[in-house]
């Protein structure tokens, strides 16, 4: 298909096929290869991408660039040319390198700016993400709390829902600390109409004047009719929460739904959350949030679900087990296995996967390695481990040990437990590539 004829050169998309997740989501570091005022200061800082073509650079073109990156290959990450700049990532989710820019852009001056200095190929760089589950508490208020296995109320006789702060305040402060992104999770969006939760959309609208790494938002993205009959599509939905300041949205009960329909009859409807939502948006726009439980089996004759040789035996010496999917927050159980949710998702548009694990939920002993390794080996999107954080140990172990992009935890920040600049300090002790401010 040909350009516009602008620029010379070639845009393709990135090859999942020669072991690439793609989109190309997260956060890679600049090379700097023309002397520009708008990228001075920031050559070898990471900023956020999500994309899944790029543009080659070649001897054609070669005047234009003004940076690089590596994913797979070589690929331009900006341009400049007399008072044309563009950039292929995100300057208003890239932290304080991404607010320099923009500052350099609205207000230029006269100071030259120093040559880039020759530096190794860029690294795409693992995630750390805090995660905020946001509900309202017995009062009315909008808190962020923390389960146990999903059990967000308090184990004394009060039996309250956990308040472990204020989601806007909580959200600033984790930007501040080095969150690569921030997730909000309404926990109990799934039983009430979500374009009535005012409060969540002004969390939305209040955090992105304060937040600038990416925000994800999920609970409750669904087709819905009101009480007075009117029907408000996912999509609807969804383009509310985009426009109240979130980058991403995450469907958790309504993507196993569709995953179930189309592996029973193998045919993509387009009515889905999913495929509506990533259509109109693009698949990068759209995460799937998968709640499992494990499910210990003798032998894998047992079941028709994939399953795992898992690292611990079960109760009975079990050392099979499947992970059998949930939904409604964890409360009720699906015939569908986490594997196969994974792979049916992809199908159906999801550009991310959070993986979760109802059973390391909250207990501080480290991901769930089998499951995360099963997953994040099937599918070639990127997928974020979730659940089980309790060490700075836990990030390095699921980084080496399985190919997740990302991981998220909550109660481990929020308690102050573990700080994130901690995390990724020993992230970089580990050589594992992260970003750092």
């Amino acid at each position: 298909v040909s350009g516009l004829g602008v620029i010379p050169g070639v845009v393709r998309r990135f090859d999942s096929s020669e072991g690439l997740i793609v989109p190309h989501i997260g956060w890679n570091a600049l090379q700097i290869t023309k002397d520009t005022q708008l990228l001075q200061g920031a050559d070898g800082h990471h900023v956020y991408f999500v994309h899944s073509y790029h543009a080659l650079p070649s001897d054609a073109n070669r005047d234009w660039i003004s940076s690089t990156c590596n994913y797979g290959e070589s690929f331009i990450s900006s341009i400049s040319m007399g008072n044309i700049e563009a950039v292929q990532f995100h300057p208003e989710k890239s932290g304080a390198t991404g607010l320099s820019i923009f500052e350099k852009f609205l207000s230029p001056n006269s100071s030259g700016a120093k040559a880039p200095a020759h530096r190794k190929a860029s690294k795409l760089a693992k995630r750390v993400i805090a995660c905020l589950d946001v509900r309202s508490n017995d009062n009315g208020d909008l808190v962020v709390t923390k389960g146990d296995q999903y059990d967000v109320r308090d184990h004394s006789s009060s039996k309250e829902v956990r308040n472990l702060g204020k989601p806007v305040e909580l959200a600033s402060q984790y930007y501040i600390d080095g969150a690569d992104e921030v997730s909000f999770l309404n926990i109990t969006g799934f039983r009430a109409f979500p374009l009535g939760d005012l409060p969540m959309l002004e969390v939305l609208r209040c955090a992105s004047e304060k937040v600038f790494v990416p925000l994800t938002v999920g609970g409750g993205i669904r087709d819905f009719t009101d009480g007075s009959g009117r029907y408000y599509s996912s999509l609807e939905v969804a383009s509310e929460y985009f426009r109240s300041g979130a980058d991403k949205i995450s469907i958790g009960s309504d993507a196993v739904f569709a995953a179930e329909a189309y592996l029973q009859t193998g045919v993509k409807t387009g009515k889905s959350s999913l495929e509506q939502i990533s259509r109109v948006y693009g698949n990068q726009a759209v995460v799937v949030s998968i709640d499992p439980r494990r499910v210990y089996v003798k032998s894998p004759d047992e079941v028709q679900f994939r399953t795992v040789k898992v690292s611990s035996k079960g109760p009975l010496g079990e050392e099979y087990a499947w992970y059998q999917c949930t939904v409604s927050g964890g409360r009720d159980s699906r015939p569908i296995g986490a594997y196969e949710l994974a792979k049916a998702v992809e199908e159906l548009g999801a550009g991310e996967i959070l993986l979760n694990c109802i059973d390391c939920d909250g207990q501080g002993g480290g991901f769930d390695i089998d499951l995360i390794k099963m997953v994040s080996d099937a599918v070639t999107i990127p997928v974020i481990a979730s659940s089980g954080a309790g060490s700075v140990e836990h990030f390095s172990e699921v980084f080496e040990k399985t190919n997740a992009s990302a991981a998220l935890a909550a109660g481990i920040f929020h308690r102050k437990e573990v700080p994130i600049l901690a995390v990724k300090e020993h992230l970089v002790d580990s050589g594992v590539e992260v970003r750092m401010q």
